[in-house]
């Protein structure tokens, strides 16, 4: 009995002595707002993974506590705080989110471990501001290859306040300085001004070099003013930064290198320009790319390697849709206008990765490619239970034997295709998606597609399709028999 006394003392100490803070729907947004910098992970007491990470958790927790400057853990059991769990849209455990200043900033992306974590969340923590307290710091900042915004303030009021909000949830993507300086602010002419500066590199004749911001400065119009403007009417795209482009997306991939040949890949970038600066109104992105550097992306677009240094002209569409430039892309512009004037008129044909059409498919799984995928599973006439498939997937292999029976048995079903599609020959459309191999859905007749999660065995695809049919019965065996 005295042991068992002793257990829950020790105890009781290890869960006072916790480094992690215990929130919940009552004080989440007091506790949350007491923080520069807090990550917080969102649980539920029965989750494996949750129960993995607790441990490690705790350690960072401690660490971080004596870090410079220190950054708070938290947690909060979604199965207690409901609405606090609801409000910031978790919807699996464990969940991790950074918040500055009481407000979410960014889902946590680390490594969850200790040292993970700890590593993680001190460069978060890092200032996300750089102060720039001279002119010549202004200038080196000015002078850098990426994008730099600067907060130009007479002191630190509420705009400043709400530019390091802004800096906060865009500063692993964007540099931001500011400065208080009467120095700074008389020789640049700015006070409480924010002003964003594009890389030398890409000054051209065809925009300034620099933006200023209008109006009162908030943080999530400001955000907004960042990612509108960094890329200016032509921006460089690596694939560092592609996710910060917006679509529709027309990229010009081509020799790009600013450290050996600025002058010549500025020369077909100036080309690009001249030609989206006459379509300024249309609502379309530009960007220019090394096409060595996005060969597997070229691919997609059927583009076969050449020792022409003329552009390579693609548009991605706002929903994957795609578009290639046919037509040589002439010094003129000529060609590249009339490209992205098709664009607009709706008078392109999207392109399409896609295998030849069979010339036989009588095997009880039908054969679907890119070029008959409207045909087959999306004309509504039918049930469709569509595989999407890589060759050398040894799990896709796995599940030819039970896929093939399913199939012989509903042939003589005519509400009802099996089929397959070569997810690695063959673009596949929204709002399909394949992240792995094999993977299933379901796409019924008058409703939207749904990715099948159910078992692989024949009597567990049989007893999904029976629940799942548009029209019942389920016929089965040739139609010999019915679910």
């Amino acid at each position: 009995m005295n042991f068992f006394v002793y257990f829950l003392a020790i105890v009781g100490l290890a869960i006072a002595d916790s480094d992690v803070l215990e929130l919940s729907d009552s004080d989440f947004v007091s506790e949350i707002g007491r923080h520069d910098i807090i990550l917080v992970e969102f649980f539920a007491p029965w989750c494996g993974h949750c129960k993995k990470l607790a441990p490690e958790y705790e350690i960072a927790a401690t660490k971080l506590k004596s870090a410079d400057p220190p950054v708070a853990l938290a947690k909060v059991d979604c199965t207690a705080s409901k609405d606090t769990c609801a409000k910031y849209g978790v919807s699996g455990y464990p969940t991790l989110k950074i918040f500055r200043g009481g407000e979410m900033s960014a889902d946590y992306s680390g490594a969850r471990n200790a040292d993970g974590i700890v590593s993680y969340m001190k460069k978060q923590s890092a200032a996300v501001t750089k102060e720039l307290a001279t002119i010549e710091d202004v200038n080196a900042f000015i002078a850098h290859t990426e994008v730099g915004v600067i907060g130009f303030f007479a002191d630190n009021n509420d705009d400043k306040k709400q530019f390091d909000k802004a800096a906060g949830k865009k500063f692993e993507d964007y540099r931001f300085g500011y400065t208080t300086s009467a120095d700074v602010l008389k020789e640049f002419g700015y006070s409480n001004q924010v002003v964003l500066y594009r890389p030398k590199r890409l000054n051209s004749k065809f925009e300034e070099g620099k933006v200023v911001y209008d109006g009162s400065i908030k943080a999530d119009k400001l955000e907004n003013f960042v990612v509108e403007n960094s890329k200016g009417l032509c921006g460089h795209m690596t694939t560092d930064n592609q996710d910060q482009f917006q679509k529709p997306l027309l990229v010009a991939y081509y020799n790009v290198d600013y450290v050996k040949n600025t002058k010549g890949t500025n020369y077909w970038r100036n080309r690009v320009m001249k030609v989206a600066k006459k379509h300024a109104e249309q609502k379309l992105y530009y960007a220019v790319a090394n096409r060595g550097e996005f060969g597997a992306v070229l691919q997609e677009y059927g583009y076969e390697a050449t020792d022409s240094d003329l552009p390579f002209v693609v548009i991605q569409g706002t929903k994957g849709e795609k578009y290639k430039m046919e037509e040589e892309f002439t010094r003129d512009g000529s060609s590249l206008d009339a490209f992205i004037t098709a664009f607009f008129d709706g008078k392109l044909e999207a392109y399409l990765k896609s295998e030849a059409i069979p010339e036989d498919n009588d095997e009880p799984v039908k054969v679907v490619v890119a070029k008959t995928f409207d045909q087959l599973v999306n004309d509504n006439t039918k049930d469709v239970l569509i595989e999407f498939y890589a060759p050398w997937c040894g799990h896709c292999k796995k599940l030819v034997p039970a896929y093939d029976e399913l199939a012989t048995k509903l042939a003589g079903d005519d509400n009802i295709l099996i089929a397959k599609m070569d997810a690695t020959a063959n673009d596949v459309p929204p709002p399909f998606e394949v992240r792995g191999f094999p993977t299933l859905y379901w796409a019924p007749m008058n409703g939207e597609p749904k990715k099948y999660e159910g078992g692989r065995e024949v009597d567990e695809f049989l007893s999904y399709i029976k629940r799942e049919a548009t029209n019942k019965p389920v016929k089965v065996d040739g139609g010999k028999t019915e679910l």
